[in-house]
């Protein structure tokens, strides 16, 4: 490891916090989340004790794909605030020892963005190999279906090709169409993104979250993908994602973005479909691409491949030996991130636990036992740090997200059933994640003056920050707790984890052990009592943290039981 790469791993013992700004605080009352309302809550941050906030995108952006979507990467959107308040809350989070990560979305801009705008003027333009253009199919009527230069289907639905008919071509957009995919063979658009980057750093920005960066590299000669029968567009993603020049654009990154600055930033790279036989190249740092990979794995074996809405259930010992896979292949080289949620997926608590009101305090807190005491570093997505649900979503005109919306008229479009949509996206469709955070049990949970973007989870009235920011015993003080004990406990950070009874439907147990100290993670994810069988070294380990009241301060390796959804931490000196 270099010593570069050995003054930036501050991280491996961090805690980060995702805001969503659209829907974390609202300062103006327009019932849209902004840069005024994160700076009001900075204090709620610093009580829950985080290292670094990551700020999904505040850019200046027409708000096709809520600011995934940007026209300058150099301003902020009149919606989130001004640019001055960013600075602001770069200064207010410095002085409260926290780190900001950007977020970053370069595989793709708006169709306002300059750039884009420049490369559709003309085929001629200075600008036209900065994005990805393409005659018509040969043989075609251009701009009729089946006239795209492939079969590539975008991940909102419908073809990944849109009909420039000003200028007589086609523009890949992997996800809306007014989203274009940049060309990253052209040089000039490496340079102009690596420059807008030191841009956001000499302004005091910690490092970035980079959106869908492993899909900067397409295939060569961007071929057709395999035809799925019944569907006239198919999923490429072997032919974009990983691609053959992934790693090159990555280390050039590097050099040309944080060569010779200090040693406190962070790189976070969101690769879906990565695999961990990847994931060790891309986090290696001895390679220089980026510090961890956010995966996917996890949080795709409750749906059908082919459709994301098509909830199929989850059985926790795909879910363990998911998690333990990445575990055991970033063992020695490489490192994790850890999460549960974030602005993509729906609630935890909802999906992974149980929400029943007489059982959603306990499973939250087994939920963030059981993430947090892996190796890693720990993301909390807001509102996860108090147990937040799904939104109790009933029909389609419920739902803002664009890829919700999209996939629900395509459904009525073709026919499908209509019920199984709504149940679908209802359990995992992204707008659980965005309802907004609930502060409070007054009008709109605190979070607005106004009349909300996106309607309230009706459970605030008891779910909130105010009600729990004082009960030692809250989801939030439990989540307090994790992040102190991340600090504090080195064998949390570095220790390798052993998963035992990898086979139990019921039971997530592990260890974690670096020669000097041992851990032991148990946690029952289920509301019958089990007994949980361990090795007798054990008894007399010391309770860490529990999340259940009179739980004994000493293990008895001899006679454990846990309760319903008990979870608990012991440590011990090896």
């Amino acid at each position: 490891m270099s010593d570069d790469a050995r003054d930036r791993s501050w991280w491996r013992s961090a805690v980060v916090y995702q805001i969503y700004p659209r829907s974390f605080a609202d300062s103006d009352g327009d019932g849209v989340g902004d840069l005024g309302g994160v700076l009001q809550r900075l204090d709620h941050l610093e009580h829950l004790g985080v290292d670094v906030v990551w700020l999904s995108p505040v850019y200046r952006s027409p708000q096709a794909d809520n600011g995934y979507d940007i026209s300058d990467y150099t301003d902020i959107d009149p919606l989130f605030g001004t640019l001055e308040q960013l600075d602001e809350l770069v200064a207010g989070l410095h002085a409260r020892g926290i780190r900001l990560l950007m977020d970053l979305v370069v595989n793709h801009t708006s169709d306002e963005h300059p750039w884009f705008v420049d490369s559709r003027s003309s085929r001629h333009s200075p600008r036209r190999d900065w994005y990805v253009w393409r005659d018509a199919r040969p043989g075609t009527t251009p701009g009729e279906p089946g006239s795209e230069p492939n079969n590539w289907g975008s991940f909102f639905s419908g073809s990944a090709w849109q009909w420039d008919e000003q200028t007589g071509q086609y523009y890949l957009h992997l996800f809306d169409r007014k989203q274009p995919d940049l060309n990253w063979e052209n040089p000039e658009v490496r340079a102009a993104v690596h420059a807008m980057m030191r841009w956001w750093l000499d302004r005091g920005v910690d490092g970035f979250r980079m959106d869908v960066i492993n899909f900067i590299s397409k295939t060569a000669g961007l071929p057709d993908a395999p035809a799925v029968p019944g569907r006239p567009y198919a999923n490429a993603f072997e032919l974009f994602a990983d691609g053959p020049r992934i790693h090159e654009f990555l280390a050039e990154m590097t050099r040309e973005v944080f060569a010779g600055r200090s040693g406190a930033y962070l790189t976070v790279g969101e690769m879906p479909g990565v695999t961990p036989e990847q994931a060790r190249l891309y986090t290696d740092p001895e390679r220089d691409e980026v510090d961890m990979v956010f995966q996917f794995e996890h949080v795709s074996l409750d749906t059908d491949p082919l459709d994301k809405f098509a909830w199929r259930g989850l059985e926790l010992v795909d879910l363990k030996h998911s998690l333990h896979r990445w575990q055991d292949a970033l063992a020695e080289r490489g490192w994790n991130s850890l999460y549960w949620n974030n602005h993509d997926q729906p609630r935890a608590v909802s999906r992974f636990g149980d929400d029943d009101p007489r059982w959603w305090a306990a499973s939250a807190k087994a939920l963030a036992t059981v993430l947090h005491g892996l190796r890693g570093t720990p993301y909390v997505y807001q509102g996860e740090e108090i147990g937040m649900t799904n939104f109790p979503f009933t029909s389609a005109d419920q739902h803002r997200d664009v890829e919700a919306v999209n996939y629900y008229a395509t459904v009525v479009q073709q026919g499908l059933d209509e019920r199984e949509a709504l149940t679908g996206l209802a359990r995992v469709g992204r707008d659980n994640a965005r309802t907004p955070v609930q502060w409070d049990a007054t009008a709109h949970a605190g979070f607005t003056t106004g009349r909300p973007w996106l309607a309230v989870n009706p459970n605030a009235s008891w779910l909130n920050v105010a009600a729990q920011r004082d009960d030692p015993h809250s989801v939030l003080a439990h989540y307090r707790t994790l992040i102190r004990l991340r600090h504090e406990v080195a064998v949390l950070v570095e220790g390798r984890t052993t998963l035992l009874l990898p086979h139990d439907p019921q039971l997530w147990c592990y260890t974690r052990d670096d020669g000097r100290s041992r851990l032991l993670v148990v946690a029952n994810l289920g509301r019958e009592p089990r007994e949980v069988p361990l090795d007798p070294s054990w008894s007399g380990a010391q309770l860490l943290l529990g999340n259940l009241t009179g739980t004994p301060a000493v293990l008895d390796a001899a006679d454990l039981t846990l309760a319903g959804w008990d979870a608990r931490m012991y440590l011990t000196r090896s």
